[in-house]
């Protein structure tokens, strides 16, 4: 007969299953730099040209605020809700709903974006292969259908990693980040060191950026680069301490800025401005075949593949969760609670996340050109990003503004830097939308159609306050009485026979 602790075990000896080096690979995989440097680059030199190395460096000093923001929270409060829970009772159930709205929706889009990303460099690959067509059919990774078709294909099968357990999933990712980083520091390492353009000083001055606008811009498509860092926080409930979350998510946004330096400074050194504008998707698949022959020149290949499948396995972890937590406030219909009895996963909101990512990938391909997707998709999430992100950060200026009085450390670490990280990113989204707003003097389903570009972002908070407003006055959620998330204890969940073979926190 079972014992009674593996009839009826706790969530804290569900926390114990994970660790620093988890929180890593998850933040790692969910930032998915690979992904961001091969597909990311052109997009970023369209508005900053040879000055994207500075323009990386310039993000990641508020995007660091935010991360010891993160940190600061934890430590008083660890939920798998994080900034849902941290704004709702810092600064109000609204703009805390909102948080937890944008990650939920900023995510589920980012996986349909990711899913034709994903399908792209499968067909990359198959045409490397040789494999162009298939029955007719032409196995064009740069069209929205086919890539889509294949990335949904993708998407199943990592939806069905993530079910089966975190820890299964975060085994997969660190072998699939060793091999990922392994290739990019060897081919960035050795364009570095052979490329043929010239490096100047000024690559790293971002006062040689040509407008405010393509500043903002830049920056706004930074902080997506680094976006993902914070689903280390998304596990708390399965993580051995506050702190272990806290480590993964900062480990893995230093490393990730000096992947996306080293990446930048590389493409730049083998690929003009406007090669790396051209290449656009495809210019890490450019880069192995500038440096190398066949077959080493498709390792940067197979390792943005790696990268692409990482990061919707890492991105289906974090949102389902983020979704959980809401849902044991009653802000979300109860389905999203359902743990599975074997696994511990939310499995049914796992599903659901995926079929929500399927559905707007197919409703996408009315977009034919991959380009074009990828940049409209990226500028709807950075907006979005920037909202939480600084809505995240102003909550712990307000939670430790007594901090204050109790010293320079203090007050620096707890209420300025945060404020001052929330401040500038709700500077720059407030200019991107006023720059929107008055690019384009008519509407036009087209990425570059300034209130084309505004109405995504728009109808995801517009939906938001609607499911909100549903969640207070027709469900009732007590949420939106006191602010306060569903303490992270109040769900049990089951342990698999690795987990309970753990020592409880007496024991250790």
């Amino acid at each position: 007969m079972p014992s009674a602790v593996q009839q009826d075990p706790g969530p804290a000896r569900m926390r114990r299953s994970l660790g620093v080096k988890d929180g890593v690979a998850i933040a790692a995989s969910s930032t998915a730099a690979t992904t961001s440097i091969g597909i990311g680059m052109g997009t970023l030199a369209a508005y900053t040209g040879r000055q994207t190395p500075a323009l990386l460096l310039l993000a990641f000093v508020p995007i660091l605020g935010i991360a010891l923001s993160y940190a600061r929270l934890n430590r008083t409060e660890p939920n798998c809700g994080s900034g849902y829970t941290w704004v709702g009772r810092s600064i109000g159930p609204w703009p805390g709903f909102l948080t937890g709205w944008v990650v939920l929706v900023g995510n589920v889009i980012f996986m349909a974006y990711t899913g034709a990303v994903t399908g792209s460099v499968v067909l990359q690959f198959l045409n490397k292969m040789g494999l162009r067509s298939v029955g007719g059919l032409r196995l064009d990774p740069s069209s929205t259908g086919i890539s889509t078709t294949v990335g949904l294909v993708a998407l199943v099968l990592v939806t069905v990693t993530a079910i089966t357990g975190v820890r299964a999933a975060t085994r997969l990712q660190i072998w699939l980040l060793v091999f990922e980083y392994a290739v990019l520091l060897l081919f960035c390492g050795y364009a570095l060191a052979v490329g043929d353009q010239p490096f100047s000083m000024s690559w790293l001055n971002p006062f040689e950026i040509s407008s405010p606008q393509a500043l903002a811009q830049g920056m706004v498509l930074a902080v997506f680069f680094y976006w993902g860092w914070d689903a280390a926080f998304s596990v708390n409930e399965e993580t051995r301490s506050s702190t272990d979350a806290a480590r993964g998510g900062l480990i893995a946004l230093v490393a990730m800025l000096g992947l996306f330096l080293i990446g930048a400074l590389a493409f730049q050194r083998v690929m003009s401005t406007g090669e790396l504008i051209h290449n656009g998707p495809q210019a890490l698949t450019f880069l192995g075949s500038a440096l190398a022959p066949e077959p080493w020149a498709s390792l940067p290949l197979a390792a943005l593949m790696c990268s692409a499948f990482a990061s919707l396995q890492s991105s289906v972890i974090p949102t389902a969760r983020g979704a959980l937590a809401m849902a044991r406030d009653r802000t979300l219909g109860p389905m999203w609670q359902r743990v599975h009895p074997r696994y511990g996963s939310p499995a049914v909101g796992t599903l659901v996340v995926m079929a929500l990512a399927a559905l707007l990938a197919v409703l996408a391909v009315g977009i034919p050109q991959l380009n074009d997707m990828i940049l409209t998709a990226v500028n709807s999430i950075g907006l979005t990003v920037a909202l939480y992100y600084g809505l995240t950060a102003l909550a712990c200026a307000v939670r430790f503004r007594d901090s204050l009085r109790g010293g320079a450390v203090r007050a620096l670490r707890d209420v300025l830097v945060p404020a001052v990280s929330a401040l500038t990113l709700f500077g720059l989204g407030g200019y991107l939308v006023w720059d929107y707003a008055t690019m384009s003097d008519h509407f036009e389903a087209s990425p570059d159609n300034g209130w084309f570009m505004l109405l995504l972002p728009a109808l995801f908070i517009a939906l938001g306050l609607a499911t909100a407003a549903w969640a207070k006055w027709v469900r009732r959620a007590p949420y939106f009485h006191t602010g306060r998330g569903t303490d992270a204890d109040a769900i049990s969940l089951p342990m698999d026979a690795e987990t309970a073979a753990l020592p409880s926190p007496s024991e250790s």
